[in-house]
């Protein structure tokens, strides 16, 4: 089975479609292919028999199926990839590595088919686009794109129908996209989709796909660019501003050059650009563009196919569209650890679990006179500088910011679970029972120098913005922090239908009671003792003290260098 095939240059078979039948006419049959048929990848054959199937399904190209004995079954390995056909069962899909190279889901099989697709148990069939070449007789074989019963002959709506809706990304989804219009001999040189995004940072996302190149680009507009010269002229703000599509041929003498685009598109030899409108169901525009480099460009035909696909298209990227929205809103409102964990599921009230963390909080000093005295525009921007100093160093070393309350920022940096601790790391775990009543053993090491070094980080952001308010003649900010540890609830709180994730319980309440004695004591940072044992010899006392509501007094450390400036 592991012979090399010369692939020369020879007129294929084109395996056709099965004329068109009316809709009461759809079945499936089976029956003998009656010729020698060979499967090749990566320069060897896969499969060789003359025992093989055809199946043949009603509006649907035909499919060869190959008995296993035939198969050289050491290339190929289960995938946990399934899907049902009402008329076959369950799918299950093979997985094909020869040498280097590796394809997923290449073929399929059923393994208990149902009545009608009996004569196909024990069989596989695989892609005909996924393998390197096909070969009835010798002959090598093609299945005609072209040639499709579904939606008078429009060779994408069967690949819609069947196998768009598998593509687990708008990324794959373009690409699958465009290799149909390659495959369908459309000579597409370019295709982009574009897509506005609600998110606080980025105006769309665009996936582009080149012929030649493997991936395709995923690139992110930010809001200003927006004002970008590249953007206002572009065609495609004039699709989003309501037009109904642009066409460019770009062959003659004097091809167009109204819009930048089109100059690059000319040096690489395109022939014909479109840029046309995707409607989402919400009425939103998107936009494809779409450049092709064969003589006399796109044909009436071929656009139409485009036009006629675009419903579909449209309502899979939609799909991800919306799963990417809900994620990336998700993550800027309460996080991204704690955003996951409510998209896997963590969405009803008392949802949540039992862990200990670094607790960081975080407020203002003199807010309230400042609110009073500025313009509120002007007070919410120095609250933005301060929080996107204190909150950007907490994101920046793996801390969790979980809710912002007026001027305070509360936060934490879950401890690490660890398999053992070993006799060196002994004064740095600790035991807690949160795990079904086991005890856990827990690393509190890396989150605590963690902590230590947003804090650190935090504290020089607020130079810098106090050095550029510094400028416009305003007075510095200031801050108070409080770094404590141990275990707290982190979950869903709040009413039936208006919930928090966040955490709750002692730890974090000592955490805020700290915090009200940086002011007492005039330093910036304050840790607990239950923070310090975990980094010993790191930090300095400033003695015990009682907490507010606490019934024993509690060792508070600093930051060696704020200690040093609190004593001159």
């Amino acid at each position: 089975m592991a012979e090399a095939v010369p692939l020369a240059p020879q007129q294929p078979e084109i395996l056709k479609q099965p004329e068109s039948l009316t809709p009461d006419d759809y079945r499936v049959t089976v029956e003998p292919a009656r010729k020698r048929v060979k499967v090749v990848f990566n320069g060897k054959v896969i499969a060789s028999t003359s025992r093989a199937l055809v199946l043949k399904e009603t509006r649907l190209p035909p499919v060869y199926y190959l008995p296993r004995e035939d198969i050289a079954m050491e290339y190929l390995a289960p995938s946990a990839h399934r899907t049902y056909c009402p008329f076959k069962g369950t799918a299950t899909y093979w997985n094909l590595t020869v040498g280097d190279k590796t394809v997923e889901n290449v073929a399929w099989s059923y393994e208990d088919p149902i009545e009608e697709a009996l004569g196909i148990r024990g069989h596989i069939a695989f892609y005909w686009n996924k393998v390197e070449a096909w070969f009835a007789k010798d002959q090598p074989v093609e299945i005609d794109a072209t040639d499709s019963a579904i939606e008078g002959a429009n060779p994408l709506a069967g690949w819609l129908l069947r196998e768009a809706w598998e593509a687990a990304s708008s990324a794959e989804l373009v690409d699958r996209f465009a290799r149909q219009l390659v495959e369908a001999d459309f000579c597409v040189l370019r295709l982009s989709v574009i897509i506005p995004t609600l998110h606080p940072q980025l105006a769309s996302n665009a996936f582009v796909w080149r012929r030649g190149e493997s991936v395709v680009d995923e690139r992110d507009l930010p809001h200003y660019g927006l004002q970008s010269e590249a953007y206002l002229k572009s065609p495609i703000i004039r699709i989003f501003s309501g037009e109904g599509g642009i066409r460019r041929r770009l062959e003659g003498a004097n091809p167009p050059r109204d819009f930048p685009i089109l100059d690059d598109l000319l040096a690489e030899g395109a022939t014909d650009y479109v840029a046309m409108p995707m409607r989402f169901s919400n009425g939103k525009i998107n936009v494809m563009t779409i450049a092709c480099d064969r003589p006399g460009g796109f044909t009436t035909q071929e656009l139409g196919w485009i036009h006629e696909a675009l419903p579909i298209l449209s309502r899979l990227l939609e799909v991800q569209a919306m799963h990417r929205t809900a994620r990336s809103l998700l993550e800027t409102y309460l996080g991204a650890y704690t955003g996951q964990r409510v998209l896997n599921g963590l969405v009803k009230r008392g949802d949540g679990d039992d862990i200990p963390a670094v607790i960081w909080y975080c407020d203002l000093r003199g807010s309230t006179a400042l609110a009073d005295s500025l313009p509120r525009t002007e007070y919410l921007d120095l609250l933005n500088r301060y929080f996107e100093a204190v909150a950007g160093a907490v994101l920046e070393h793996g801390g969790e910011v979980l809710k912002f309350i007026g001027d305070g920022l509360l936060a934490i940096f879950p401890m690490e679970k660890m398999a053992a601790c070993d006799a060196e790391d002994e004064l740095y775990c600790a035991k807690s029972g949160i795990e079904q009543g086991a005890a856990a053993t827990y690393c509190g090491k890396s989150s605590c120098n963690s902590a230590i070094e947003a804090a650190r980080d935090a504290l020089q952001r607020m130079v810098e913005v106090n050095a550029a308010l510094a400028e416009t003649g305003r007075e510095p900010l200031r801050f108070g922090l409080s770094l404590h540890l141990g275990d707290v609830t982190y979950g869903n709180i709040g009413a039936a239908s208006r919930l928090d994730f966040t955490v709750i319980g002692p730890a974090t309440n000592e955490a805020a009671r700290m915090d009200a004695l940086t002011k007492e004591l005039g330093i910036g940072v304050l840790v607990s003792e239950d923070f310090e044992r975990f980094v010993p010899g790191t930090l300095v006392s400033v003695g015990r003290h009682r907490l507010r509501g606490v019934a024993l007094e509690r060792e508070i450390f600093t930051l060696p260098e704020l200690a040093k400036r609190a004593a001159e």
